[in-house]
């Protein structure tokens, strides 16, 4: 018995999932593997969903160097993430080595090390007179916040 979606193009329409991840990736950024995701929670075969999702690729709806530029420059904008936890998620969410280092060409460098900086003062305005203990609570929070640990100490050490 043939799939629903090979009846529906035989019948000159388009494929059913088709439409539904056309209209779930039109709204926002998304990468294979949310698109993946949400076509088995959607009930769809694993043809179907290879299927729809080539489709899309093709279509321009889906572009994983794109997702990775939108994702890496969102993530440290908005929610002020450093490098590492921005790499490990796109790693989580199957992007290829090419395309994370392609989103991460987002971040300007000296933007960067300015936002580690203000990341620093607003969790402790105080940072430079305080103990070794607080300094380590210090680095830990910002280590947790993705940026790495060279540079986390080198922020917190020097006396401007």
């Amino acid at each position: 018995m043939e799939s629903n979606s090979k009846l529906i193009e035989q019948a000159g329409q388009e494929p059913h999932w088709l439409a539904k991840a056309r209209n779930f990736c039109t709204y926002q950024e998304r990468c294979q593997q949310e698109l993946r995701d949400k076509l088995y929670d959607w009930k769809a075969k694993p043809d179907e969903v290879e299927e729809t999702i080539s489709a899309m690729i093709s279509e321009g709806f889906l572009d994983e160097e794109r997702y990775a530029k939108a994702f890496a420059g969102g993530k440290y904008r908005i929610k002020k993430w450093g490098k590492r936890k921005i790499i490990y998620a796109l790693k989580a969410k199957q992007i290829s080595d090419y395309c994370i280092k392609k989103g991460l060409l987002e971040i300007d460098e000296e933007d960067y090390l300015a936002t580690l900086q203000s990341v620093l003062l607003s969790r402790d305005r105080n940072y430079k007179n305080v103990g070794p203990i607080k300094q380590k609570q210090l680095a830990t929070y910002l280590i947790g916040r993705g940026f790495e640990s060279d540079l986390v100490w080198k922020c917190i050490k020097t006396k401007d």
